[in-house]
Order: C-alpha cells, then sequence, then structure tokens
C-alpha cells in the first residue's frame, strides 16, 4: 500500500485576505488559519492546541499568534509554543501563492 501524495490544493485569493491580519478558511474538513506576515503568506490549523479555540480570533502580531481564550501563544512560521498554558506545537502548512491564490501543500 502507497502513501497518498501530497499536492498544491488553493485556499483563498490573496486579494481575500485580512491585510496584515489573519483569516479564516475552512477547507473541507480541515479549519485553516492564513496570515498576511510581513515576510509573507503563512497558513496553519486554526484550532488552539490547547484547548481548540479558533486563533483567527486571537491577536496576531507579526509572527505571533495569540490564542483568544487562554492567551498562549505559537510563531505561524514554526507552529512553536511561545507561551504557557499551549505546550504543543501549532500544524504549519507548506504555503505559496500562485497567480493570485493562496495554496498548501495537503
Amino acid at each position: 500500500m502507497t502513501a497518498r501524495q501530497k499536492t498544491w490544493t488553493d485556499v483563498i485569493l490573496t486579494g481575500d485576505l485580512e491585510r496584515g491580519d489573519v483569516t479564516y478558511v475552512k477547507l473541507g474538513s480541515r479549519h485553516l488559519a492564513v496570515y498576511d506576515a510581513p515576510d509573507g503568506i503563512h497558513v496553519s490549523a486554526a484550532l488552539c492546541t490547547h484547548n481548540g479555540a479558533n486563533l483567527c480570533d486571537g491577536y496576531f502580531d507579526g509572527h505571533i499568534i495569540e490564542c483568544p481564550l487562554h492567551q498562549g501563544c505559537f510563531d505561524i512560521r514554526t507552529g512553536t509554543p511561545k507561551g504557557a498554558p499551549v505546550t504543543r506545537a501549532l500544524k504549519i502548512f507548506e504555503t505559496r501563492v500562485s497567480d493570485g491564490v493562496v495554496q498548501v501543500l495537503a
């Protein structure tokens, strides 16, 4: 049995992003957070690994997203937890922009 090959999947048009902020996108059964960061577009799972709050409702500051529920923080470039109470990394998706469309490798 072979593993399913990952492919680039369209997520959102760049023109539909919240400029300098985070945009929520539902892609099939996945809840995604799309960040318009100073160094480009990043995509992560939208739900906090601590208690499942929607990170898109949190405070975004350049490369750090703060959970709106308990104020745990993540680096959106790596998924690394940056503040209690979060201890588990956030899932980060490989991302690219092609012809004005944000895509993830999924």
